[in-house]
C-alpha cells in the first residue's frame, strides 16, 4: 500500500534514526580484523587468543623457513592443523606445540602433507571465503574434510568445535611431532591416553616443555598412537591401534568415530610449562564445561572491555579498522607463563610460585622497549608493575639481569641490555610496586661485571670490557660494534636515571658519563657513528675497493666502512641496518647529537636527506629493510624514532609531515597491511601512539615527543576515572600540520607533553592547517641530557 506524503517523513526519519542507532552500537571489537599482518613477512597470526594469555590456538600452514614464523600465511591454500602457541609477529621460527586436525579420509594419515601435495597428509585445502576471525575467535570450512573447524580460547585453555559431515572415518589427530622450526634438540614428548574422553602428555618444545591436557566431548569408538619416526614392515606405517602411550620425537595419537550429519564434536585443551597436573588444573579452572559459544562470548567480552581503554571519535571505518586492530595486537602481546594456582617454570630450570603478580616469561625487549612497554604504561598500568616483578622474579631465580628471552631461555641474541629502560621507563612515571633496590643492583652488576658461573658468560653486555676501557666497541673485537655502542650508552643513561631517583649520586655520574660514550664513535668528517677499531683508528672507507671479510679467530667482519651497507651476521658493523639509519640511535641526548652535527642547520640537512635520498642498500640485500621512505626503515625499530627528531631542532612541522605520512602509506587494510615484523606490538604500539599525535622517543624519560594527530578526537580512558582528550580541528588528509595547540584551554607551545600531564587528564586540541606554521613549537624542544 502506497505511504501518504504525511506519513513517508516520518518513516524516513524513523529508518534514518534506527540506522544511526545501530552505527553507534558498532564496539571497537567489531572493528578488528586479526588477518592484517598475515601475508608480507608480518608473521602475526589470525587465530584465537586474549590479552596476556598463555594459550594462541591458530591454524598453521607451514611450519620451516623465516616465511611462516607465525605458522600462518595468508597466502597459502592449505591447513596443517591448529596449534595452541604462537609469537605474534616475531622473526623467530618458533612455536607450534599441540597441534590438532578433524579429518574424514577413508585411510588414517599421520603425516600433514605438504603445500605443493596437501593430499599426501592429513592437511586440508580451504578458501578465505570460508574463512573468519574476530577477537578470540577463527572459524574456517576444512574442504577435503568436510569440516567447519572452530576455535576459542581462554588464557591456558584452547577450545576447539568440529562439525562433521556423516562419516564412520571421522578423526581428529593429536600431532606432538608439529612444531613451527627446528623443535627441541633434546628431551622426547609423551603422551597416554586416559580413557575414552582424555589425552594428557608433554610436547619437547623449542623453548622448553610443554605439558597438555585434551578433553573430548565424544567417547572415541576407535583410538589409537603412531610415530612418523618408524614404520613397521607389517602396516606399512607407524600407527599402533589401541595403544595407550607413546613417547619418541614424532608421535600422535588418532581417535575416531562414526558422526551423523553437523554432528558436532568439542575438545577443550590446557596447557603449562610446569607439570600435567598444571595443565589439568588450568583446564579445570577455565573451561569447566561444554558450552563453546559461551566461552567465545567470555571471549569477546574480554576484548570489547580491553579495547574500550581508548576510545576514537569521527573517525573512518578503515581509520577505525586499522586503530583497533592495532590496539589488538599491543594489548596482545605479553605472555603470561604462570598457571591458575600461581607456578611457573624458573630460568633456573625449577618450579617457583608467583604469589602476588602474574609472571611473562618472554620480553621481546629490542623491539618492545621503545614502544608497546611505554603504550603499556599509559592504557594498561595495571599490568606494568607485574611485568617488572616478573623480571625481578628472573633475577632472584637466575642470579644475573637478562636481556632479550622467550620462556626463560636467554638467548641474548640482540645488541643491548634493553629489559634496562623497560625497568627506568616504568619507574619513571611513577610505578613503584616492585624490588627497585634488587633490580637497580642487577643493572649495576651487569653494566660494570662479566657474570659468573653457573651463569655462562655470554649472558653478559657484549664488549664490555672494551666499552669500559676505551669508550666502544671495536669492530675488530666485537660484532655489530656501532649500535652495541650506542645502545649501551643509552642504557647506561637509564641506570643514570633510576640512580639519580635512588640517591645514588656517585652512581648517577658514573653512568651519566658513559652515557656520553656514543660520542667515541662519531666521525666528524664523514657524519657518521662509524666502526673504529681497537687502536682507536676508523675502519677505512670502501670508495673503490672491493668488500670483503676480516677473520681474527673465531671474529670476522667486513674490512670496510660503507654507509649503505647492512651486510649478514656475524660480520655486521650495525644491527639489521646500516649507518644511515643508526646515526639517530642518541634517543637520550639529540641535543648533543645535534652539537657532533655543528649545530640544527646540517643535522637537519641529514635528516632531509635521509627522508629523500634512494631506499637502496649495497649489497647483500637485507630482507629487513620493508617500509622504506628513503633510507628510513619502518620494518625495523631503530628508525621508529627518528621522524620526531625534528622536534628537537626547532621544525617540528617536518616531524609533522613524516609522522603522518608513515601511519597513511604504511599501514594498510588487509592481510599485507603491516610493512614488517609486527614484532610483539612494537609496529602496532607506533601506529597506536602517533595515530594520537604524540610518541615515546626517550623511554626511561616520562615524556613524549608531538607529531601529527592522524585522528578527529581519541579519547584514552585513565585510572580513578579520568579521561584524557585529543581533538584535531580542521583535520584532513592534507590539513597534516599543526597551526595552534591548547591544553585545558591554555596555550600549549611545546613539542612535548609529559606524562603527568596526561594521566591528570583534560584534552589537548590543535588546530591543523595544510600548511607550516613555522612559528609553533619552535622554542619548545623535548628535553635531553646535554643542556
Amino acid at each position: 500500500m502506497p505511504y501518504s506524503k504525511a506519513v513517508l517523513p516520518l518513516l524516513i526519519m524513523f529508518f534514518s534514526v534506527s540506522l544511526a542507532c545501530q552505527a553507534q552500537t558498532k564496539n571497537p571489537v567489531d572493528y578488528v580484523d586479526p588477518f592484517i599482518g598475515t601475508d608480507f613477512f608480518g608473521h602475526t597470526f589470525p587465530g584465537a587468543s586474549l590479552p596476556n594469555a598463555m594459550v594462541h590456538l591458530s591454524p598453521d600452514v607451514h611450519t620451516e623457513g623465516w616465511t611462516y614464523c607465525a605458522g600462518y600465511v595468508y597466502s597459502e591454500s592449505s591447513i596443517m592443523g591448529f596449534s595452541h602457541t604462537h609469537w605474534s609477529g616475531v622473526g623467530m621460527v618458533n612455536g607450534g606445540e599441540v597441534l590438532l586436525m578433524p579429518t574424514t579420509a577413508n585411510k588414517l594419515q599421520i603425516v600433514p602433507g605438504t603445500l605443493e601435495d596437501p593430499d599426501a597428509g592429513y592437511r586440508s585445502r580451504f578458501e578465505h571465503k570460508d574463512e573468519t576471525a574476530s577477537p578470540g575467535y577463527y572459524s574456517v570450512f576444512l574442504k577435503d574434510a568436510d569440516v567447519k573447524a572452530e576455535l576459542t580460547s581462554t588464557q591456558r585453555a584452547g577450545f576447539h568445535r568440529y562439525t562433521f559431515p556423516e562419516s564412520e572415518t571421522s578423526r581428529i589427530i593429536l600431532d606432538l611431532g608439529h612444531q613451527i622450526g627446528e623443535g627441541a634438540k633434546e628431551g622426547i614428548s609423551e603422551l597416554k591416553i586416559i580413557d575414552d574422553y582424555r589425552i594428557e602428555g608433554s610436547k619437547a618444545a623449542g623453548l622448553g616443555k610443554v605439558y597438555f591436557v585434551a578433553e573430548f566431548s565424544k567417547p572415541f569408538l576407535y583410538y589409537g598412537t603412531f610415530d612418523a619416526s618408524y614404520k613397521t614392515p607389517e602396516s606399512n606405517g607407524s600407527i599402533f591401534p589401541y595403544k595407550n602411550a607413546e613417547a619418541g620425537d614424532k608421535i600422535g595419537a588418532f581417535v575416531q568415530y562414526h558422526t551423523k550429519a553437523s554432528e558436532e564434536v568439542l575438545v577443550k585443551v590446557g596447557i603449562s610449562y610446569t607439570s600435567v597436573e598444571g595443565a589439568r588444573k588450568n583446564l579445570k579452572k577455565e573451561i569447566k564445561g561444554w558450552d563453546f559459544d559461551e566461552v567465545h562470548k567470555q571471549a569477546e567480552e574480554i576484548w570489547s572491555s580491553e579495547l574500550s581503554r581508548i576510545k576514537v571519535d569521527n573517525g573512518t571505518d578503515t581509520q577505525k579498522q586499522l586503530f583497533y586492530t592495532a590496539l589488538y595486537r599491543s594489548l596482545l602481546s605479553q605472555y603470561i607463563s604462570q598457571d591458575v594456582d600461581g607456578m611457573y617454570f624458573g630460568a633456573d630450570g625449577e618450579i617457583h610460585k608467583a604469589k602476588d603478580h602474574d609472571f611473562y616469561g618472554s620480553f621481546s625487549c629490542w623491539d618492545t622497549y621503545r614502544t608497546q612497554h611505554p603504550l603499556m604504561t599509559l592504557i594498561a598500568p595495571e599490568h606494568v608493575d607485574d611485568y617488572i616483578k616478573s623480571i625481578a622474579a628472573k633475577v632472584e631465580n637466575y642470579g644475573w639481569l637478562p636481556a632479550q628471552h622467550f620462556l626463560n631461555v636467554y638467548g641474548e641474541s640482540m645488541v643491548g641490555d634493553h629489559l634496562v629502560p623497560v625497568i627506568a621507563d616504568a619507574y619513571a612515571k611513577g610505578f613503584r610496586d616492585f624490588d627497585s633496590n634488587l633490580l637497580y643492583k642487577a643493572m649495576r652488576k651487569k653494566a660494570l661485571e662479566r657474570p659468573k658461573p653457573p651463569v655462562p658468560d655470554h649472558m653478559g653486555r657484549s664488549g664490555l670490557q672494551y666499552y669500559k676501557e676505551v669508550g666502544y666497541a671495536p669492530i675488530d673485537k666485537v660484532t655489530e660494534a656501532v649500535p652495541n655502542t650506542l645502545e649501551l650508552a643509552y642504557d647506561d643513561w637509564c641506570i643514570a636515571q633510576l640512580a639519580k631517583t635512588l640517591g645514588k649520586s656517585k652512581d648517577y655520574e658514573l653512568f651519566r658519563k658513559r652515557a656520553y660514550n656514543y660520542q667515541n664513535v662519531w666521525d666528524k668528517q664523514t657524519q657518521f657513528m662509524r666502526p673504529k677499531t681497537y687502536d682507536g683508528s676508523w675502519l677505512p672507507e670502501l670508495k673503490d675497493n672491493v668488500q670483503e671479510i676480516v677473520r681474527e679467530g673465531d671474529h670476522t667482519y667486513y674490512r670496510y666502512f660503507d654507509p649503505l651497507l647492512v651486510g649478514r651476521r656475524p660480520n655486521r658493523h650495525y644491527t639489521e641496518s646500516n649507518a644511515w639509519q643508526y646515526i639517530w640511535s642518541v634517543q637520550h641526548d639529540v641535543k648533543g647529537l645535534i652539537d657532533l652535527f655543528g649545530g640544527k642547520a646540517p643535522y637537519i640537512k641529514k635528516l632531509d636527506t635521509f627522508f629523500e635520498m634512494s631506499p637502496l642498500i649495497s649489497p647483500p640485500k637485507y630482507v629487513g629493510v620493508v617500509g622504506t621512505m628513503g633510507q628510513y626503515v619502518h620494518g625495523n625499530q631503530p628508525s621508529h624514532h627518528v621522524a620526531y627528531l625534528y622536534n628537537y631542532a626547532g621544525q617540528p612541522w617536518k616531524t609533522q609531515f613524516w609522522a603522518r605520512q608513515i601511519t597513511e602509506q604504511l599501514y594498510r587494510p588487509g592481510p599485507g597491511g603491516l610493512c614488517g615484523n609486527e614484532d610483539m606490538g612494537s609496529l602496532s604500539s607506533w601506529y597506536i601512539f602517533s595515530a594520537m599525535g604524540f610518541y615515546p622517543v626517550t623511554p626511561g624519560s616520562p615524556v613524549y615527543s608531538i607529531g601529527s594527530p592522524l585522528l578527529d578526537q581519541v579519547s584514552i580512558n585513565l585510572p580513578k576515572g579520568k579521561k584524557f582528550t585529543i581533538k584535531a580541528i580542521n583535520n584532513t588528509k592534507d590539513n597534516k600540520y599543526i597551526q595552534s595547540a591548547s591544553l585545558n584551554g591554555n596555550n600549549f607551545e611545546r613539542t612535548w607533553i609529559g606524562h603527568d600531564e596526561i594521566l591528570d587528564g583534560g584534552v589537548l586540541v590543535f588546530t591543523m592547517g595544510s600548511t607550516p606554521n613555522k612559528k609553533w613549537g619552535i622554542n619548545g624542544p623535548p628535553p635531553s641530557m646535554s643542556k
